[in-house]
């Protein structure tokens, strides 16, 4: 606990901070709740009706037994305490979280547990315990109140014999309420005098709450369980106990210290010690809510479900109708995070009046207390897209969609179903909860207990029990039993008190003494602490394993920690890429998603902190355990690998509690009697006496060895403090720093409590706003800057920093803010999605409009129609807007949830850089945004919404394939466009065309196009030209990477000259261009009848909608290199490049392959384009060939380099037939048989490709069997080269031809696989 510890020496260390009573105050009388007042004031303020008016009045349609009414802090002791400042509000607001609870004789009134805790800004926390019970209410005033309160209802409901059950409502906060109401209210079979839930002041006994609180810095649970019951029984017993309890409470304050690290300790209550012990420095820190409940709750599978959701930081709520189980599973929960730590909203029991709460837009952790029968159905959240929905009393969970696994979850389950086995406890959970039985009790006791029932039966339904909190009748009175000494005196003596039959006693006795003296509880205490360390353990294992080497990518790049502070948004302080890359291939969709989260951030943090600061304890520990590990394994290489390690300390550290708990360490100071004024708090059974405020305002002076020893020892701490205080930044400094460098969470770890007016609420929403859009600014300048670095690797400048599997995460991460966003003031809700309810409404409004306009040309109804992606003339615009892309999401078939399609949604806008413009015309509709929002909402903040639209239209700069790359098997349109040459008399053919499309998930299959489907456009100079223009649809192909066109060559008009190919993405708009310029017919050109066309994605035109923003250069360019221009078309006219170019372009072109292999095999994108394309491998061979090449026409006939190789080809054969090949050397002659049986392969193949495509194809196939350095120097050394290549070629340089095959040489290093469209039909 953090604080400043001025105070007496003493001071910070004492066991508990205040003793606090809560009731009503019979002065002031009954008072209605004003929480429930302001609610009422909220929910007006939402419906737009008058708040004021609506709070205004009484609300006599419920049984005034039902209603809620102001509890008070009674009083509190001490008055304050300076490094713990007493918080009246919240502490109230805590003990009774629905206020006053009146109950009459009919009525069950069992005693109740229940803990909570305060999380203050700084993070420390407060824990309180609560022991409730009823207390008979003799103020004359308020039974009279009631009465009259009880008439005015039947005035106002006459014909009410049973209470009215709340009507359901459309509105979520209503429903909610709804379901809090009665969730206290008693059993309905319990029968009442008079009227059902009646009250007569005449012949009823009326009972209301009062509640007893310790207030602590660490949460010794047990201990202060048991030490209230024995107080709550002190007053309930027939005879007064042996002290005053103002001696008790003293001694509780002031002279029981807490246990030092590492040792036990043992106080004592007014009947029994208590012993409490608190983990040693190399320990997991204290965790006293017992685990083993939380797994019998809710079962192994279920908890390791909901642990995952709580580290990917989701929003998780907690339902249950008790309190303490609320409280069990949260601490429970967030104990098994260790070394990290919950960073956001932490309210683990909800009260009632801030129900409001489970709007904000950020994640938390927050427990909600539900109503008895109450149908989870009917409970309708403000938001649920990335809710983790924990149903406690139905042992259940209702997860997110679409979330990573935990790595190695099977293995997990399994460890720790062993170890909840060895302690009898079923891995399956969900045994249902035992119900309380309803005791009849007599007027004037609070609790007399029924000596009808078995002791021996009670016993064993309080083993069976699997609950912690909440003990009724019977049980209580066997559990405080069991809790006495050994002395049969002793056991006698409190029998007698609580009226259980000696003999019941002696049977409880024999079962509940344990071995070493121990009793039964005490026994179940150790058992408990010994579970809950070995489960812990079991996953803190599984974290030391996950990250022993996280300290080696930890960026340490500040020299102190005022720059490190000031810097600390601009830094990058861990390796992220480098750390995925050295871990198993299956956690990294787990570790990707995790070291995006704020415990993730913040512990890297304290991390580099560490080397100025103290180390922060949790990390200390982790520290620790991760040397120790490395002196028993060095980093082998298995701790790489995702083979599952058990955890090998679970005996020694259930041994080291035991062994404090046997051994007693320190035993704090006896109650005593203390200078009191005689007279005053006389006692009387079942009251809670006044106790008086002057022996209990101040400790007693350091007349003992501890206060003394810790005096000395702050004095010191203080000292030191002072010494390097001028080495660090003001302390203040410091947190604003940190507060502002972290994310929202971290500032509202828990509502306001003090003080809930509405502007105090209003200004709360007004940080969510802020926080929100800050949120909103990181998250896109991340995905910018991670995404630029891919880019500029691309094109050859620095250091790749991202992966698919990172860049997934980011946009996960960006649909989950916006579906927060979304939610925030959300009023009207359908479905699990704010955002596509919001999008459905807008769709729903526009169609009707739509209608509306239909005589219009363009309706005005979906918003600016643009043409897009329009490269080339012939491509028709593609129209888009925000409905016609919520029909193609709507009609995918594998989408089946609301959640689903927003995020589906979100992808394909990001995808067509049109996510700020789709968002922008969907808020226009202000009318509409102001039916489905509150006034504080996020959207309804204008200029804050522009700065969030104008983030989300930085995106438009790079170019995501997020809906392309996820959603593989959708069915998708595609238009090609055959764009002819523009001379109109070259754009006929008789013949039947045909092309296949292939991408990098697959091809389309050849798809023939009808014959002279020709359609006629004008260009800006109104002159014509024509185009083929062919729809189909197949499954999605990915990025799209080649189209092989060809035609059957049939008809007097068969030749035919083609310019390019336009292939266009129906869905996302992504066209790309498949450059072609050459002629396919026999007897033209290189008489080819098919062309293997490589592509690239077109870039947009110049006058599209500037909204749409810039784009990165092409990732497949490279800045240096010129288009190049097929030498061997049009008669060899066109650029030629000199020998320093060509070979530049080589070792360019092989330089990008290497880095191509280099990436992770997910990350490397087409090799056909790096092989085939503009600046590809075989381009950059042909213009080697080319160079001196006598390509001159001899008789009108063009000669290709494929010529020279079937001369050479043919020269080999003709040659190895006369016997000239038998004297080479062997290897020699067995290449020239490779190359022979290859050329003659491609020749035979029944595709017509052309005389370049055959050369291209030779190339690709060399490249894959690692045979192109082999054939080189055959071709040199052929005669014919001599014929066909000049002197001052460079296929004539030897020196040359040496570098070159150096060159091609480091290709062998890499598996080269051809795509299936360069290699069809041949038979190799």
């Amino acid at each position: 606990m953090s604080g400043t510890n001025a105070a007496s020496g003493a001071a910070p260390c004492r066991f508990a901070h205040y003793f606090v009573i809560c009731g009503i105050d019979t002065e002031t009388g009954l008072e209605p709740d004003e929480l429930a007042a302001l609610y009422q004031w909220l929910e007006a303020d939402r419906q737009g009706r008058d708040p004021d008016t609506a709070a205004a009045g009484e609300n006599f349609e419920q049984s005034p037994l039902k209603r809620t009414f102001k509890s008070k802090v009674l009083a509190h002791y001490p008055e304050n305490v300076e490094w713990n400042p007493f918080d009246q509000d919240a502490v109230n607001m805590l003990c009774m979280p629905k206020g006053l609870s009146f109950r009459t004789q009919a009525d069950s009134r069992e005693p109740q547990f229940h803990s909570f805790l305060i999380t203050r800004e700084d993070g420390s926390r407060t824990y309180g315990f609560v022991h409730t019970f009823y207390e008979e209410v003799t103020s004359p005033q308020i039974c009279s109140a009631m009465q009259t309160l009880y008439q005015m209802h039947q005035a106002e409901n006459p014909s009410s014999a049973t209470p009215s059950s709340s009507s359901s409502s459309s509105s979520s906060m209503d429903s909610l309420a709804s379901s809090l109401d009665e969730a206290d209210s008693p059993s309905s079979s319990s029968c009442r005098s008079a009227a059902c839930g009646g009250y007569d002041a005449s012949r009823d006994t009326l009972y209301v709450s009062k509640a007893l609180c310790l207030i602590t810095p660490m949460p010794f649970m047990h201990a202060c369980r048991r030490f209230l019951s024995q107080v709550h029984r002190a007053v309930a017993a027939a005879a007064p106990p042996p002290l005053p309890l103002e001696s008790y409470v003293h001694n509780i304050l002031y002279e029981v210290p807490l246990p030092p690290p590492g040792r036990s300790l043992k106080f004592h209550g007014v009947y029994e010690p208590i012993v409490c012990q608190r983990p040693g420095p190399g320990e997991l820190p204290l965790a006293d809510f017992p685990l083993g409940q939380t797994f019998t709750l809710l079962g192994v599978e279920n908890l390791v479900q909901l642990f995952n959701c709580t580290l990917l930081e989701m929003q998780i709520l907690l339902y249950s109708q008790d309190y303490q189980r609320l409280m069990t599973v949260a601490e429970g929960i967030t104990t098994l995070l260790f070394p990290f730590q919950w960073q956001h909203v932490y309210v683990p029991i909800l009260p009632a009046s801030l129900l409001h709460f489970l709007d904000a837009p950020v994640p938390y952790l927050m427990g909600l207390q539900s109503k008895e029968g109450t149908d989870r159905s009917k409970l309708e959240l403000p938001q649920e897209a990335n809710l983790c929905f924990v149903d406690i009393d139905n042992h259940c969970i209702e997860l997110p969609e679409d979330f990573p696994q935990f790595p190695n979850k099977p293995e997990l389950i399994q460890e720790l179903s062993e170890v909840l086995l060895r302690y009898g406890i079923s891995p399956v959970g969900g045994a249902p909860p035992t119900s309380v039985p309803t005791s009849t009790t007599t007027p004037g006791s609070v609790s007399t207990r029924h000596p009808g029932l078995k002791s021996q039966q009670a016993l064993r339904e309080l083993e069976d029990d699997g609950r912690n909190g909440n003990l009724g009748g019977e049980q209580l009175a066997v559990l405080d039993l069991l809790q006495g000494n050994a002395t049969l005196e002793r056991l006698q003596a409190l029998a007698k008190r609580t009226g259980v039959r000696v003999e019941a006693l002696r049977g409880v006795g024999g079962e509940g003494e344990a071995q070493g003296g121990r009793t039964a509880v005490e026994e179940e205490e150790l058992r408990n602490a010994k579970l809950n360390v070995q489960l812990r353990e079991v996953f803190a294992s599984r974290f030391t394993t996950m990250f022993a080497d996280y300290e080696a990518f930890v960026i340490q790049s500040a020299p102190d920690l005022e720059s490190w502070l000031t810097n600390r948004e601009q830094m990058h302080n861990f390796d992220k890429a480098s750390f995925l890359s050295d871990q198993p291939e299956p956690y990294l969709p787990f570790l990707s998603h995790f070291i995006e989260t704020q415990m993730f951030a913040t512990f890297i943090d304290n991390k580099i902190m560490s080397q100025w600061e103290e180390k922060e304890p949790l990390l200390r520990v982790f520290d620790g355990r991760i040397n120790k590990a490395r002196l028993y394994n060095v980093r082998a290489p298995s701790l790489r690998s995702s083979n599952y390690q058990r955890c090998t300390i679970l005996k020694e550290s259930a041994q080291a509690i035991e062994q404090r708990l046997l051994k007693i360490d320190h035993t704090a100071i006896h109650p005593h009697l203390l200078d009191m004024k005689i007279g005053q708090g006389k006692y009387e059974q079942g009251f809670f006496p006044k106790l008086q405020s002057d022996v209990l305002s101040v400790g007693p002076t350091n007349n003992n060895r501890w206060s003394n020893r810790t005096a000395t020892a702050q004095r010191r701490k203080d000292r030191h403090r002072q010494q390097t205080e001028h080495l660090t930044l003001d302390n203040d400094l410091k947190e604003k720093y940190m507060q502002e460098a972290r994310s929202l969470g971290k500032n509202l770890r828990q509502p306001k409590l003090s003080d809930l007016s509405p502007a105090v609420i209003a200004q709360t929403n007004w940080k969510f706003v802020e926080g929100l859009l800050k949120e909103c600014r990181m998250k896109t300048k991340r995905m910018l800057v991670e995404k630029m670095g891919r880019e500029a690797v691309e094109l050859g400048h620095g250091e790749a920093n991202i992966t698919g599997l990172e860049e997934n995460t980011l946009i996960a991460s960006l649909c989950d803010l916006l579906e927060r966003i979304w939610s925030h003031g959300l009023q009207v809700k359908q479905g699990k999605s704010a955002l596509w309810s919001h999008l459905l409404h807008y769709q729903a409004r526009e169609e009707k409009l739509e209608q509306q306009q239909q005589q219009a040309e363009s309706p005005v109804s979906n918003g600016p129609e643009r043409r897009k992606s329009e490269s080339s003339i012939g491509m028709p615009s593609l129209r888009a807007s925000v409905i016609q892309d919520m029909r193609h999401i709507q009609s995918m078939g594998a989408i089946k949830t609301d959640v689903g399609r927003a995020r589906a949604w979100i992808r394909l806008s990001l995808e067509k850089k049109l996510l700020s413009q789709h968002l922008k015309q969907l808020l226009s509709r202000q009318a509409l945004t102001k039916k489905l929002y509150k006034r504080y909402a996020f959207l309804r903040c204008e200029e804050e919404k522009e700065q969030f639209l104008f983030h989300l239209l930085s995106l438009n700069t790079v170019d995501y394939f997020c809906f392309t790359s996820v959603f593989t098997t959708i069915m998708i349109p595609y238009r090609a466009v055959i764009i002819p040459i523009k001379k109109l008399s070259n754009a006929m053919t008789t013949s039947n065309p045909w092309v296949c499309v292939s991408g990098e998930l697959g091809d389309s299959g050849v798809r023939q196009i009808t014959k002279n489907v020709l359609e006629m456009t004008f260009d800006s100079a109104f002159r014509p030209h024509t185009h083929i223009d062919a729809m189909f649809k197949c499954q999605n192909l990915g990025k799209l990477t080649t189209v092989q066109l060809g035609h059957d060559n049939s008809g007097l008009l068969a030749k035919w000259l083609v310019d390019c190919v336009m292939v266009r993405n129906e869905i996302t708009g992504h066209t790309y261009k498949f450059p072609c310029g050459r002629w396919l017919g026999k007897g033209v050109d290189d008489g080819s009848l098919e062309r293997v066309l490589i592509g690239e994605l077109a870039l947009p035109n110049a006058d599209e909608d500037c909204g749409r923003g810039c784009r990165t250069p092409d990732m497949q360019h490279s800045p240096g290199q010129t288009r190049r221009s097929s030498i061997t078309s049009m008669g060899g006219r066109g650029y030629k490049p000199t020998s320093a170019q060509i070979q530049e372009a080589i070792g360019e072109a092989v330089n990008i392959i290497c880095k191509h292999f280099h990436k992770p095999e997910k990350e490397r994108g087409s090799l056909t384009i790096l092989l085939c394309g503009e600046v590809g491998l075989v381009g950059a061979l042909e213009q080697f060939f080319h160079n001196g090449f006598k390509s001159a026409r001899l008789f009108q006939k063009t000669v290709f380099v494929w010529d020279f190789v079937e001369k050479a080809v043919a020269y080999m054969e003709s040659a190895d037939q006369m016997g000239d090949m038998q004297e080479t050397a062997e290897p020699l002659g067995l290449t020239c048989v490779s190359l022979c049986h290859y050329v003659s392969a491609i020749n035979s193949s029944p595709r017509n490709i052309g005389k370049d495509g055959k050369f291209q194809l030779l190339v690709c196939l060399g490249a894959r069997d690692r045979l192109l350095i082999q054939w080189l120097p055959l071709l040199v050394e052929c005669p014919v080269i001599q014929r066909m290549y000049e002197e001052s070629a460079l296929l004539r340089d030897r020196t040359t031809v040496n570098a070159l095959i150096a060159v091609l040489q480091t290709l062998h290093d890499f598996p080269i696989t051809l795509e299936a469209s360069l290699v069809k039909g041949i038979d190799l």
